[in-house]
């Protein structure tokens, strides 16, 4: 007999690129009843009747005070996948769907960050390509580095990368 079937949570993140060719990374538990830390994309879930750009351009504004239009984020460029446990318990399946912005070297700005994901929050951080392939830290989603190069080239994918949904 199996257990409850997860429940679905879309999200959307954003490959936000500085100037210089390093992507802005925030580093948050995973969960409140895990301990250990993780290097995640900007990004979060997808309400009822929005589409994916417009989540992406609303959680850059909330979460580091960015503003941007759904158009200007154009094609998704990757997904990702995957199973969780949430801290009450109740099992959930995520799909990410992911886009990549340049932007010029930034200031983040908390003031819009709901007050349960700041308390998650440890830091921000922009990282190279080189930077995420010497770490030892968690960053997700996995392979990452790989995909920032292939688009720091010019190179869109026609289709979405899918991306491993953990290291």
């Amino acid at each position: 007999m199996s257990g409850p079937q997860p429940i679905p949570r879309r999200s959307a993140r954003v490959l936000l690129v500085d100037d210089r060719d390093r992507i802005l990374l925030y580093r948050a538990l995973r969960s409140i009843k895990d301990p250990y830390y993780a290097w995640y994309t900007i990004g979060g879930g997808i309400r009822p009747g929005e589409t994916p750009s417009a989540a992406a351009a609303r959680e850059l504004l909330e979460e580091i005070g960015h503003e941007v239009t759904p158009a200007s984020l154009g094609p998704v460029v990757a997904t990702s996948a995957g199973d969780w446990i949430r801290d009450d318990g109740t099992p959930m399946r995520s799909t990410h769907s992911f886009f990549f912005l340049r932007t010029p070297t930034l200031q983040v700005d908390l003031s819009g960050m709901e007050e349960f994901e700041r308390s998650l929050l440890d830091g921000f951080r922009w990282w190279t390509p080189a930077d995420l392939r010497a770490t030892h830290e968690c960053v997700l989603p996995a392979g990452l580095a790989d995909l920032l190069e292939r688009l720091l080239g010019g190179e869109v994918p026609s289709e979405p990368v899918v991306m491993s949904w953990d290291r």
